[in-house]
């Protein structure tokens, strides 16, 4: 420049000398990790060249106040559990009937260097611990379980060929005796789940995992039963996709967060159609989705684990949820939805070190979870779940979901069952049976001696575990549960 005549040399000396100071751009970027994420969409779909010079303007779906209010969740819930060794958090929400993407905060702050704010924990794979498991129940109800089968919830262990034994334990530590499907999804027990994906096999789990929007899941050989625990990764986007299947009634809809793409001339390059209410592609039936979302937004079969007041529970609201904590603290989750509106949120450490147990369910997600969704439905009103034809509400055995014996006799609950599965049989009520005269309950498994028999109340799962009923058994302290 000093050549062309613009400055003289003392000006160039001087300018040279200067120490050059930037601007942070912290706060002149809107949802950091929202705005990455387009931009590498919109790089996969056009190519980096045309993304970049082509002057596009992009219209997205994003919810700029529900954005706000979330990054504020995030933050603040997280800066509660700085004791609890949890240093990052993050939340999706999403309407899963259009796959509109209304909020992205993949982390608590984009620009903390300290904690690698930058990578985004909505794209990233992680454990989803007990949230998995309604998916898993979904494939019970297809193979003709129900929300009453009965599992004996007690010590058991499964062979793992040219391994050792598999022996799943409670988020309690305890057993909890013989549990309905409905109870044990709600508290979310550990053993029954495992036992129900026993019988579904992981490779039905996997198949209807991916069906629902699972992308991450691969060869069955790498997965165990932990599979129902959070043994296998997945996002928070996939989540969010695989829980919308239960909002749409069945129906897939993948997320879409470009409503809009117009080229430099003012062409439109891409629109998405949310005019019209018409749904994905159906991945599981009307039926199956209603069972499971009574039994994710039933605060009364939950309490015993969670007690009636926990932050999975909005007044006045009907809203499913499921919470969701790695046995070794690493992730935890907690997902819920209604028909409108879907919130997925998570806490953890990037660096994916251990929180301390004090972070669970309740302490850690679900906070998030509970100030997202509570702001979103502020001044609406969420309708109860309408029971399809598919579906059946009869009186049961609470014992056994069988139906009631003609004399009675059986303390009975109210239940839905798929048309094809309500019960044919009669709860068949105390029958002649072995008992161990020292414990007053059924023998160990090739017990012989010291046995009388009795008129016991005894009900087999069906895994072929049994459980007497009418037998004394302490009662388990209530705890938490992920």
């Amino acid at each position: 420049m000093v050549e062309l005549g613009y400055i003289t040399k003392e000006e160039q000396e001087k300018a040279a000398s200067e120490k050059l100071e930037y601007e942070t751009f912290t706060n002149q970027i809107l949802a950091p990790h929202f705005v990455l994420y387009i931009r590498d969409l919109l790089i996969e779909k056009y190519g980096k060249e045309f993304v970049e010079e082509g002057g596009l303007s992009v219209k997205t779906t994003l919810d700029l106040p529900i954005q706000e209010f979330a990054q504020l969740a995030v933050a603040s819930e997280v800066a509660k559990l700085k004791n609890a060794r949890v240093t990052n958090g993050a939340a999706v929400v999403t309407d899963p009937a259009t796959g509109d993407i209304l909020a992205m905060v993949g982390s608590k702050n984009y620009f903390d260097t300290k904690i690698d704010g930058n990578v985004n924990i909505a794209l990233a794979k992680r454990q989803p611990g007990s949230s998995i498991k309604p998916i898993n129940y979904a494939v019970g109800l297809l193979n003709g379980y129900s929300a009453a089968t009965p599992f004996v919830d007690k010590k058991i262990c499964f062979p793992n060929p040219g391994g050792a034994s598999y022996c799943p334990r409670n988020y309690d530590g305890a057993f909890h005796g013989l549990v309905s499907v409905r109870d044990a999804l709600a508290n979310s027990y550990n053993i029954p789940a495992v036992k129900m994906l026993k019988l579904n096999t992981v490779e039905g789990m996997m198949a209807t995992a991916s069906a629902m929007g699972i992308t991450t899941f691969e060869d069955p050989q790498r997965y165990g039963l932990s599979l129902t625990l959070g043994g296998g990764e997945v996002t928070m986007l996939d989540m969010s996709t695989a829980f919308g299947v239960f909002a749409n009634k069945g129906y897939r809809v993948d997320l879409n967060p470009i409503l809009e793409i117009k080229d430099s001339e003012g062409r439109v390059v891409e629109r998405k159609n949310n005019a019209s209410p018409i749904f994905g592609k159906r991945v599981l039936p009307e039926g199956v989705t209603f069972i499971i979302s009574d039994i994710l937004s039933d605060n009364s079969a939950r309490s015993a684990a969670f007690g009636s007041f926990s932050d999975l529970y909005i007044p006045n609201q009907t809203v499913s949820v499921k919470t969701g904590t790695t046995n070794d603290l690493r992730d935890n989750w907690t997902i819920g939805y209604t028909p409108n509106f879907l919130v997925v949120s998570w806490v953890g450490n990037n660096d994916n070190s251990p929180m301390s147990s004090v972070a669970s369910g309740l302490s850690g997600a679900s906070p998030i979870w509970n100030e997202i969704m509570s702001y979103i439905l502020k001044d609406k009103k969420t309708a109860p779940y309408q029971k399809p034809d598919s579906v059946a509400g009869i009186n049961v055995c609470r014992a056994s979901g069988l139906l009631p014996p003609d004399t009675g006799g059986c303390e009975t609950k109210y239940e839905y069952f798929l048309r094809d599965s309500i019960p044919k049989r009669r709860d068949p009520g105390k029958q002649a049976v072995w008992i161990d005269k020292g414990t007053n309950d059924l023998p160990s498994e090739g017990q012989t001696e010291n046995l009388e028999s009795r008129e016991e109340y005894v009900i087999e799962d069906a895994t072929g575990d049994k459980y007497c009923v009418s037998c004394p058994h302490p009662t388990p302290e209530p705890a938490p549960q992920p």
